[in-house]
């Protein structure tokens, strides 16, 4: 047995009077547009008896989870579509996306039939059931109970997917209504999870899009279900009066019908249907009786325009006594779905109450199809979907009522947090809070975190637009690149045809940037453009020494891998910041000396475990070499070590030991080459007195602005440390400062350099 891909209802073709009225509406808006929209209407009925046949040999006999039959269930789904509005194409998306349950390989096979847009869409629904699924099994038993910050989140997944393709929304809610209907009509027991769902999610959902036909039988089967005692009890007592009160609607449904032509207004007066759940939610909220309840006696008056809405309404008040705390303008100040209807409450001869709802023709389909409507739209032409837009007015219109429905969509995750909250969830507080939803010009909406700007946006959609972003239209205004977004506007970057970021907009007190994932896009940016000139620097110094010695032959590439590194940039890198001294590149070129060096003789006698009597302290400033009598030694220039630094000795040809910094590259280099010429050293007590003092060489980073250095020099002044020497150079708006500083101890440095990073524009500190 297959698992059904959307929930599984049962076949049942309600409002086909309406649908042929909504089908003849796409038809007669699409006469401006010419034939070729016409053209494409009748290749959408024949797209839905193409993917009718494909679906019938692969569903037939087969059975979803639920024990439906999976064509019947189909075919229910497409009448519930056809019901409200849909069009053709999307109604034979249904048949295409319950097909690809029993498909080898679904995304090849339905785009080869029916395109890759019908492929996608099958594709995405699937995925979308696995998390509405999940979302589903975290629901309790328990009809009313409130939902919790999970639950709310999985709804939030549920939602952005809705939000990347809208014809998901009518697939869901016409899937999930027939599986109510299959379970009613078969009278097998519902799951109390599914059914709570349908109460607290698609319900809401489809009542804040306005498609009151499939949201008023949702609650109802719903209601059945949760609580069939109640629903029970209600439904037995509408019926032991039901004949009476036939009998008083028809009686004044007439009597209406005649005012209203005496007094030359043209309506249609109708009884309207009665929802149990309505009903019992209004008798438990105002703690009602049955028989108190307005809307057991209602009826709906449909005229040609909204003036003719007001004098039907004054006809309504002169006829019956209105109860005035029961009238409601939904047409001056319609619903944020978009209803309009005026409602009132009259009071009859006999003293019963009768709720009549008063609209025109347009606003009675919307009531009924809500935002459904867009979608003929939507799908009338041939361009215009998923964000690919043609010029011209249809697909402005295309775009616009995009924009409407997910404006809707965002609207109903703010209900459901409100609600979360209202129930004393506290751990949905704030929970959709860190989020906004923002549309291109296209249509399509884009996640950012709250206060988010245009800058942010840009980068969102592509880096190299972020890159290139100059300036934002909100709304059709031009706005500056600071302003914080809201949801539901919509935001065009305005972008260059080169260029790169500013550096400003890593400045977190001018607000251009809110995103930390677009911070790092800028900060890459900017640092791979002073590695660029880092590479550039170290290139044309390594190619001088090659000139210098004769060796310009040479690849450098080879080169590079012979001194231990992956590629020629990498040495250039490491040489253009002064971290790779030339002179190792210099030992590289020239050809090895063939007598042995006298303090090789030292080398071979420690490697022989010949020691000396003690450890000697030799020439260079307290250092004592470990094991041997007095030595030369000398501190290297490269890396410049002092106190406490870890340091490690080097035997050179002809110059004593060489003191490197332990984290020394050149020393790690040459240790790693000749490893029988290193020798452990330590610092003496002479070495480590406080009278002794060392230069070393401070490399800085920085923003170039006016007062920096002197800025840096104020530090360096309090911390009552001198500066021997300073080389500085500078590549477009950065600056790069190597300071020579005198000092005894590099461990009371660190405080100091810790301050001069502290200071504005500067990027970075660090010892050479």
């Amino acid at each position: 047995m297959k698992t059904a891909i959307l929930d599984v209802q049962a076949p049942e073709a309600r409002g086909a009077a309406h649908a042929a009225i909504v089908d003849l509406a796409e038809v007669s808006q699409m006469a401006d547009e010419g034939d070729a929209a016409a053209g494409a209407l009748a290749s959408q009925h024949s797209m839905l008896q193409r993917a009718r046949a494909f679906a019938e040999p692969l569903l037939t006999a087969q059975r979803f989870d639920t024990g439906e039959d999976a064509l019947a269930h189909a075919d229910g789904v497409s009448a519930i579509l056809h019901g409200v509005g849909a069009s053709p194409s999307l109604r034979a998306a249904a048949y295409l996306v319950y097909a690809s349950d029993y498909l080898a390989q679904p995304q090849d096979v339905l785009s080869r039939a029916f395109g890759p847009d019908a492929a996608a869409l099958a594709a995405h629904t699937v995925k979308l059931v696995q998390v509405q699924r999940n979302a589903r099994d975290t629901l309790s038993n328990e009809a009313d109970a409130p939902l919790d910050a999970e639950q709310v989140e999985r709804i939030r997944k549920m939602l952005l997917a809705f939000s990347r393709d809208l014809r998901v929304v009518l697939l869901r809610l016409a899937s999930r209504l027939q599986t109510l209907r299959f379970y009613a009509e078969t009278k097998l027991p519902c799951p109390r999870t599914l059914a709570r769902e349908s109460l607290q999610i698609f319900a809401p959902l489809a009542n804040r899009l306005g498609i009151w036909q499939i949201k008023w039988e949702l609650e109802d089967l719903s209601f059945r279900f949760l609580m069939p005692d109640t629903y029970r009890s209600i439904a037995q007592s509408l019926d032991e009066k039901r004949l009476e009160r036939e009998r008083h609607i028809e009686q004044v449904r007439q009597q209406l019908a005649d005012a209203l032509r005496d007094a030359g207004i043209a309506a249609q007066v109708q009884g309207r249907p009665k929802h149990l759940y309505s009903i019992w939610k209004k008798m438990q909220g105002k703690a009602l009786s049955i028989d108190k309840v307005f809307d057991l006696r209602a009826l709906r008056i449909i005229v040609a325009d909204v003036n003719a809405c007001y004098a039907a309404l004054s006809c309504v008040h002169e006829l019956w006594q209105p109860l005035p705390d029961e009238f409601s303008d939904y047409i001056a100040r319609p619903k944020p779905n978009g209803y309009q209807s005026l409602h009132t409450v009259v009071v009859d001869a006999q003293g019963r109450s009768i709720e009549i709802q008063i609209r025109t023709q347009a606003m009675h389909e919307h009531a009924e199809s809500g935002v459904a409507a867009h979608w003929a739209y939507k799908e009338a032409g041939t361009k215009g979907y998923a964000g690919v837009q043609a010029a011209g007015d249809f697909e402005s219109r295309v775009a616009e009522a995009r924009k409407t429905v997910l404006r809707q969509l965002l609207a109903w995750e703010r209900d459901l947090a409100d609600g979360a909250q209202g129930e004393g969830s506290a751990g949905n507080r704030g929970l959709f809070d860190d989020r906004i939803y923002v549309f291109t010009p296209g249509g399509d909406i884009i996640d950012l975190p709250t206060g988010a700007t245009a800058v942010d946006l840009a980068y969102t959609l592509h880096t190299n637009l972020g890159h290139r972003c100059r300036g934002a239209r909100v709304d059709g205004a031009m706005v500056p690149l600071q302003t914080a977004l809201q949801s539901g506007q919509t935001v065009e970057i305005v972008s260059a045809k080169e260029g790169g970021p500013s550096m400003d907009w890593l400045n977190a007190e001018l607000g251009y940037l809110q995103s930390p994932r677009s911070r790092a896009k800028v900060r890459a940016w900017f640092n791979a453009l002073a590695q660029q000139a880092t590479i550039a620097r170290g290139r044309e110094a390594v190619e001088k020494l090659l000139q210098r010695e004769g060796k310009t032959a040479i690849k450098l590439d080879d080169l590079a891998a012979q001194l231990g590194f992956r590629s020629a940039d990498n040495l250039f890198d490491v040489v253009g910041k002064d971290e790779f001294s030339l002179r190792t590149i210099e030992q590289v070129l020239r050809p090895a000396e063939p007598a042995p060096d006298p303090d090789e003789v030292i080398v071979q006698k420690m490697l022989r475990g010949e020691p000396g009597d003690r450890a000697g302290e030799g020439k260079g400033k307290g250092i004592l070499v470990v094991g041997m009598d007095s030595l030369l030694t000398q501190l290297a220039r490269c890396c410049k070590p002092a106190p406490p630094d870890a340091i490690g000795g080097y035997v050179t040809r002809g110059k004593g030991v060489a003191v490197h910094r332990a984290d020394c590259s050149n020393f790690r280099h040459m240790a790693t080459a000749h490893r029988e010429r290193v020798i452990p050293v330590t610092w003496g007590r002479q070495a480590t007195a406080e009278s002794t003092h060392y230069a070393v060489d401070v490399c800085i980073d920085a923003h170039d602005r006016p007062g920096l250095l002197r800025d840096v020099f104020d530090v360096l002044a309090q911390g009552k440390t001198a500066v021997l020497s300073m080389h500085n150079q500078t590549t477009r708006d950065q600056l790069h400062i190597v300071l020579t500083l005198q000092t005894s101890d590099t461990g009371k440095l660190g405080g100091l350099l810790s301050r001069v990073s502290q200071i504005s524009g500067i990027l970075r500190v660090r010892r050479k």
